[in-house]
């Protein structure tokens, strides 16, 4: 009987073991399935919240309902194509980008739903909005999480159907402006002529009225017609085809005016090289500067580029939410606009038209400048363009006119280096006079009309044009001898001679927003040869320097040996100079320089008028192409008052034709420039 109730006692126990065993196991399966359950529901709330994420960042909305609660939506009244549309035209719309979300925190509450919250921070057309804040929550559907949607997901703030609307202020672009307050770049009101379809009628009709157009705005009909058939063209909106002054705006049956305000430049082609022209920003353009938005205007060529951020200014506005009535409810964003600043030029509006004037449409250029001061009055480069076709819309037709013209209207003359030709003997000149091997009363004996130093120079001779026997360096200036300043820079050698023209502006960057490159002595930093040498005495060679650059160099005239740097802005009141050579040689030049006008042999005395005191150097700059042949010749003219001290002159001429010099087209300018500049 003990055994049995034992045996019993041990099979109970053996039972009560099992089935604590069994609990205890299907507790732990439980726990282990609970937990795997739940570890899986925070991966998949995480991705969901990362997906949505990932689409507002990379503005992927056509992935919106892959993620949002449908539910959510249509409670508002919304449909998935109402959300895309929402955010396609915001963020779009208002071109915001890039979109970047930081300070990402999900939360899981009850009902397995979860809390999330994010910043979004991006730059809109006025600017950086960091860390707005963004709060929802994720419901979880058949298994999956989805967004629970509102317009707050758009901008915080939003409800029912608000709207965000973007206001810009555009920023007035600054002028440019002469030393006498005239207007070189202006804001100009003007008219957009355009078409509205419906205005044109029908058949017959139609037709007259496009021709008539046409013929009104110098557009072809069949330019016209495709202007029209653009893809947003409605019957009613408004096409526009040209902008033309408001007083050419004449009432034509199916023309309409819109009022618009455009850059206009008062002198035209005569100073489109220096001042340049504005255009609309390209793709490039805004790759280059990410401030730059499509539709931004900005300077496209000259002046109006190389100070286009401080011309352009800064646009404004702001970006509102606003609801059903368009009431305003939020203010998101809001930045003041800033305009431009004016420029104001030491060009002198007057001059500049003159001396473009002056060179009759040849290829060339003037360059005249206060010697005292620095200031340049004008900068010329012939021929030319019209800015304002560039900025109203030219036709193909009208730049290929352009482009093709081998004179190259586009080319800034007065920033190209060129060999300085004859003019340059005044530097060459001046050398030798500091370094005591030139004098006025140095004489030299030349034969004829060509040299060389011996038969090492093979079949290559200096030439020159008068055949004067005996010459001193007054004849060699007056008669403009090549042999007489070739065999002074030989004499001089190349250390004594590179010294000298090392004293000027050689090699240097001048401090002008002119893109030019540096003037140069020779392609290397020795000539190599006594020919070399002999050629750059005389102004050839390869000596290259830019009409400015000559000006600047010329200028130590009148300035006791001291170079007057050139400058543009006229704000810019300290003056830079250098000594180049000394006030004894400078004076002695300029009293030479006056005797090649008032001498009746000077090469400059068709310029000569005994009322005024004027110095000058005339000179030519061949392009061969052989030795013994004829090449194109380039003339100079450099002049300068010695009455005031008040412009110097420096112009060029290429390839010029007998009786188009550039004394002889220059001659009317000088005299303009004593009666506008000396005379009270």
């Amino acid at each position: 009987m003990k055994n049995r109730l034992e045996r019993r006692k041990k099979r109970v126990e053996r039972f009560r073991y099992i089935i604590i065993t069994a609990m205890l196991l299907f507790t732990g399966g439980s726990w282990a399935v609970f937990h795997a359950i739940y570890q899986n529901d925070e991966k998949k709330a995480q991705a969901a919240a990362d997906k949505f994420i990932g689409i507002l960042e990379h503005k992927s909305y056509e992935k919106l309902g892959t993620i949002l609660d449908q539910e959510s939506y249509q409670a508002l009244d919304y449909t998935l194509q109402d959300v895309k549309d929402r955010y396609d035209h915001i963020f779009n719309g208002i071109n915001m980008q890039p979109i970047s979300a930081s300070n990402i925190k999900l939360k899981k509450v009850k009902n397995g739903e979860h809390k999330l919250a994010f910043q979004l921070n991006f730059t809109t057309p006025l600017g950086k909005l960091k860390n707005l804040t963004y709060h929802t929550e994720l419901v979880k559907n058949h298994g999956r999480f989805q967004v629970k949607w509102d317009p707050s997901l758009i901008f915080p703030g939003m409800k029912g159907k608000d709207q965000v609307v973007f206001h810009e202020w555009g920023a007035e672009r600054g002028e440019i402006i002469d030393r006498n307050e005239n207007k070189l770049a202006a804001n100009e009101n003007f008219k957009w002529a355009g078409v509205v379809m419906k205005d044109l009628s029908k058949g017959d009709i139609k037709k007259k009225r496009l021709q008539a157009i046409s013929d009104e705005l110098h557009v072809s009909t069949k330019e016209i017609k495709q202007k029209l058939q653009q893809s947003w063209v409605k019957d009613d909106l408004f096409v526009p085809l040209k902008i033309i002054p408001p007083k050419e705006a004449k009432n034509i049956p199916g023309i309409s005016y819109q009022d618009t305000k455009i850059r206009y430049y008062p002198l035209k082609e005569a100073a489109a090289n220096l001042i340049g022209y504005t255009g609309k920003v390209t793709k490039e353009d805004m790759e280059k500067h990410p401030e730059l938005a499509a539709g931004d205007t900005i300077g496209k060529a000259g002046l109006e580029k190389a100070f286009d951020k401080q011309l352009r200014g800064t646009n404004g506005g702001e970006i509102v939410i606003v609801d059903e009535n368009g009431e305003e409810k939020k203010t998101i964003q809001s930045v003041d606009k800033s305009d431009g600043k004016d420029v104001h030029l030491t060009i002198d509006a007057h001059i500049q038209e003159k001396a473009y004037q002056q060179l009759d449409k040849k290829a060339g250029s003037t360059v005249v400048m206060d010697p005292k001061k620095g200031g340049l009055f004008a900068l010329v480069s012939s021929p030319s363009y019209d800015p304002n076709k560039m900025v109203q819309g030219i036709s193909q037709k009208e730049y290929d006119i352009y482009a093709n013209d081998k004179n190259q209207p586009f080319i800034s003359r007065f920033a190209s280096r060129y060999a300085p030709g004859s003019t340059f003997k005044t530097i060459t000149a001046s050398i030798g006079m500091d370094a005591g091997v030139t004098y006025p009363g140095k004489q030299r004996t030349i034969h004829g009309l060509s040299w060389q130093k011996d038969k090492s120079w093979g079949g290559y001779s200096v030439t020159r044009v008068s055949d004067v026997a005996d010459v001193d360096m007054r004849k060699a200036l007056i008669y403009s001898d090549n042999i007489y300043f070739a065999r002074e820079a030989l004499e001089l050698g190349e250390t004594e001679f590179r010294t000298g023209l090392e004293k000027f502006i050689f090699g240097e960057d001048l401090d002008l927003p002119i893109a030019m490159h540096a003037a140069q002595i020779s392609n290397d930093e020795k000539f190599g040869s006594d020919i070399l040498l002999a050629d750059t005495g005389y102004g050839q060679g390869q000596l290259l320097i830019s009409p400015i650059q000559q000006a600047t160099m010329y200028s130590v005239f009148e300035n006791d040996g001291k170079m007057v740097y050139p400058k543009l802005l006229a704000d810019e009141h300290d003056v830079k100079t250098k000594q180049a050579i000394s006030k004894e040689t400078a004076n002695e030049m300029k009293r030479l320089l006056q005797e090649v006008v008032t001498d009746p042999n000077g090469t400059a005395h068709s310029l000569y008028d005994p009322d005024r005191q004027l110095a000058a150097k005339t000179g030519t700059a061949e392009l061969k192409m052989e030795q013994g042949k004829k090449g194109d010749e380039n003339s100079f003219l450099l002049a300068f008052d010695t009455e005031g001290d008040r412009f110097l002159i420096v112009s060029l001429v290429e390839n010029y034709d007998s009786g188009a010099s550039a004394t002889q087209l220059n001659k009317p300018l000088i005299a303009d420039l004593y009666s506008y500049l000396l005379e009270p």
